[in-house]
């Protein structure tokens, strides 16, 4: 985290006027299952660590991270393994599961394909300034996983997937968003050491061309670009290699969901022989 301070206030600075204006802050990352922060696979806790000790020092801002709990695994399991409540208590930082039934809900309408769609979405997203923070990493269904998609999980809804990511961009409408690159997932886990900030569309967009796709075959980021009303560009482009890691990551694919990883046999077999727990039959052999 200590690591990762001074570039993530560099990013923040940026954005004092808009982020620092309200007093209530929700943060939204990426946690939506126990994966370590090595794999790429989740916004890694040391970076919403970083924001929260630039809130912490620079302002009175009263700050909550949120996730959503789904069928596979309560939100507060995860966020506990992950190490989120440990990093995030020294600054009285709260963790909310806004699938929890005190969490109240609003049901909101908006344009998506020019259709009304309508959600439930939790008021932490609606009545507090919100920060995104997505790791970058491929989706399951072979796009990136950005910041739509992160706000996407997070509402009640049952329109498909790119309507119902482009109608709570809509109706949550974040004041930023810092993609997590330091550690991103192409083919396998990369150390991208990347940081990116702005809106929705540019970064999702530049998340997507790192990950070697086409923005136009994401229908969801399409509607979104096609309302700028500028060209998105990375500013800086001298201060990271956006070359190299396009070439490190596109491409990649999520590992097959009927099979298990090689790097997740290997981790618990060395829990199993630090622990003295047995390895699972279906781990044998891989």
């Amino acid at each position: 985290m200590a690591t990762l301070e001074s570039a993530i206030a560099s990013l923040l600075d940026r954005h004092r006027e808009s982020i620092a204006a309200t007093d209530r802050v929700t943060i939204a990352p990426d946690v939506h299952y126990p994966f370590h922060p090595s794999t790429g696979m989740v916004t890694d806790p040391a970076v919403v660590g970083a924001i929260a000790a630039w809130f912490d020092r620079e302002t009175d801002t009263d700050l909550t991270v949120v996730g959503r709990s789904d069928d596979r695994i309560a939100f507060d399991r995860t966020a506990s393994y992950l190490g989120y409540e440990r990093v995030l208590d020294r600054f009285g930082t709260d963790v909310v599961d806004v699938a929890d039934e005190s969490v109240p809900q609003r049901n909101e309408y908006r344009a998506a394909d020019g259709r009304s769609v309508a959600l439930s979405v939790p008021e932490p997203l609606l009545d507090r300034t919100v920060i995104v923070v997505p790791t970058l990493r491929p989706s399951a269904d072979g796009s990136a996983g950005g910041a739509m998609r992160t706000l996407a999980s997070l509402v009640n809804c049952t329109a498909d997937p790119a309507r119902t990511a482009v109608a709570a961009t809509r109706a949550i409408d974040p004041e930023l968003v810092l993609l997590d690159g330091t550690i991103a997932y192409g083919r396998d886990p990369v150390a991208a050491n990347v940081l990116l900030s702005g809106s929705v569309p540019a970064v999702d967009a530049v998340g997507t061309s790192l990950l070697g796709r086409e923005t136009d075959e994401n229908d969801a980021l399409s509607t979104l670009l096609e309302e700028g009303e500028t060209p998105v560009a990375v500013e800086n482009p001298d201060e990271v290699d956006l070359a190299s890691i396009r070439e490190r990551l596109s491409g990649g694919q999520l590992p097959p969901t009927d099979e298990t990883h090689p790097a997740v046999s290997t981790a618990y077999r060395i829990y199993a022989a630090a622990s003295g727990d047995a390895v699972p039959p279906q781990l044998e052999g891989r």
